[in-house]
C-alpha cells in the first residue's frame, strides 16, 4: 500500500511541476499581467514554485517509498510531510471543489484516505500485519520480542501477573484495580 502512496505522489509531482511550468510559459509568450505585475516575474515565479512544490511531492513519495522498503512506521521528519501532505491534499481537495470540479474533488479525497491509511496502517510494531504487545502476559502473545520479568512465574492467560513491587492485600497503601504495565517504545524509521 506504501508502493501505492509513493507512485501516486510521484505521479503528482511530475504533474504539478509540468502544470506550473507550462502556465508559467503561457504567461510569459502572452506577455499577460495581473494588476500591473510584470509578466516576467509572473512567469518566473509559477515555474519556481513548480519546481518547489513538485520537489516537496517528490520527498514525500520518497518517504513512502521508505516505509514501504523497511515495513515500518515513519518517525520525526518523515512522518510530519506524510501529515503535512494530506493537509496539503485536503485543502487542494477543498479549492478543487470549487474550482475543477467533484471529479478533482474526488481524486484528492482518495489520495487524503491513501495517506491517511499509510499514516495509521504502519503505526504498529513490526509493519502492517505486526501485534499488540503480549495480551498482557510477559512473554506470549504478538510480541516477539517480550521478556518475561525478572522473577515472575509463569501464569495462565486469565490469570493477572504478580508484581513484587505493588501493593498487596492488607498493605496501607490503595492498591490499583488494573496492575501498571510497561509498555517497550516501538522502533521507527526516519
Amino acid at each position: 500500500m506504501a508502493w501505492v502512496v509513493a507512485v501516486v505522489l510521484l505521479a503528482e509531482a511530475v504533474f504539478i511541476a509540468a502544470l506550473n511550468w507550462f502556465l508559467g510559459m503561457v504567461v510569459d509568450r502572452q506577455g499577460m499581467s495581473l494588476a500591473g505585475l510584470d509578466p516576467e516575474v509572473m512567469s518566473r515565479s509559477s515555474k519556481v514554485a513548480g519546481v518547489v512544490f513538485g520537489l516537496y511531492f517528490a520527498v514525500c513519495a520518497l518517504v513512502a517509498v521508505l516505509v514501504a522498503v523497511r515495513d515500518r512506521a515513519p518517525a520525526g521528519l518523515g512522518r510530519v510531510l506524510l501529515i503535512s501532505v494530506a493537509v496539503v491534499h485536503g485543502l487542494l481537495g477543498a479549492f478543487a471543489w470549487g474550482l475543477v470540479g467533484w471529479t478533482a474533488f474526488l481524486f484528492m479525497m482518495v489520495v487524503l484516505g491513501l495517506i491517511v491509511l499509510l499514516l495509521v496502517t504502519y503505526d504498529r510494531v513490526g509493519g502492517v500485519d505486526g501485534g499488540a504487545p503480549g495480551g498482557g502476559v510477559p512473554g506470549q502473545g504478538g510480541d516477539p520480542g517480550a521478556k518475561p520479568e525478572p522473577g515472575a512465574a509463569p501464569a495462565g492467560v486469565g490469570a493477572p501477573a504478580s508484581r513484587a513491587d505493588e501493593p498487596q492485600d492488607g498493605d496501607e497503601e490503595p492498591q490499583d484495580s488494573v496492575p501498571a504495565q510497561i509498555t517497550l517504545p516501538a522502533p521507527t524509521t526516519p
